[in-house]
């Protein structure tokens, strides 16, 4: 028997709450809080929406009410149809998209960083074990670099290299790796394999964020004590 508006409703309308839910979490685990806040900006531009839409259809259909004398039964169920398929219409479109590669090291720090834990996020089914572990250790290690490279001036080359590290050299050693075929990711050249290659690589790049954020705390702790 084909399903009731009421059944189709239902159906529609828990599509529309678990679409906006993945969407919340952005399809997949943030790692730090930058590209968390990018998946909330990117969220109420969709609740803005939703409303908008629901707002137009009401209008349309108080005025279809003046116009007619009223929608009675049958208007009332589509306008309930066409509420709850506006609500998953702009629950599940537009996806959050996965920034390029090319544009990660772009915009200010805050936007970098944000990108960089996107992109690294979206290729974390695509990586070993210990590679993922240590992806989310460098996500939180991202938002208190993040944090101190803001306070700095743009211009002193030792943001140009912390930028070069964290949004090209990072992402490039990931995306080297993902373009090894799966057979040979296991294939020992040197001693070690693709899998082991880009774990050390990784931990290499974690140590560096934490010596650099470390280096650039203590100038922050100097400065207290200077105060002090």
């Amino acid at each position: 028997m084909a399903n009731s508006p009421a059944h189709e409703s239902d159906r529609i309308l828990a599509s529309a709450g678990q679409s906006l839910a993945n969407n919340r979490a952005g399809g997949r685990r943030s790692i730090g809080q930058r590209s968390a806040e990018l998946k909330r900006q990117h969220i109420g531009k969709k609740a803005a929406r939703m409303a908008m839409a629901v707002g137009v259809i009401m209008v349309a259909a108080m005025a279809a009410g003046l116009v007619l004398d009223g929608i009675g039964f049958t208007g009332v169920m589509i306008l309930a149809l066409s509420i709850v398929a506006a609500l998953w219409f702009f629950a599940t479109f537009p996806k959050m998209k996965v920034p390029a590669l090319s544009a990660l090291n772009t915009g200010d720090v805050r936007t970098m960083v944000g990108r960089t834990e996107l992109w690294l996020e979206a290729q974390r089914p695509a990586l070993p074990a210990p590679a993922v572990q240590l992806v989310d250790q460098i996500g939180v290690q991202l938002d208190g670099l993040g944090v101190q490279l803001e306070g700095i001036d743009p211009s002193e080359p030792a943001v140009a290299e912390v930028r070069k590290l964290v949004g090209e050299h990072l992402p490039g050693m990931v995306e080297s790796y993902r373009k090894i075929p799966q057979h040979l990711r296991r294939e020992e050249r040197g001693g070690r394999n693709a899998d082991q290659q880009l774990a050390d690589g990784l931990g290499k790049i974690s140590t560096e964020i934490d010596t650099i954020t470390r280096q650039l705390a203590s100038g922050d702790i100097d400065a207290l004590a200077v105060r002090g």
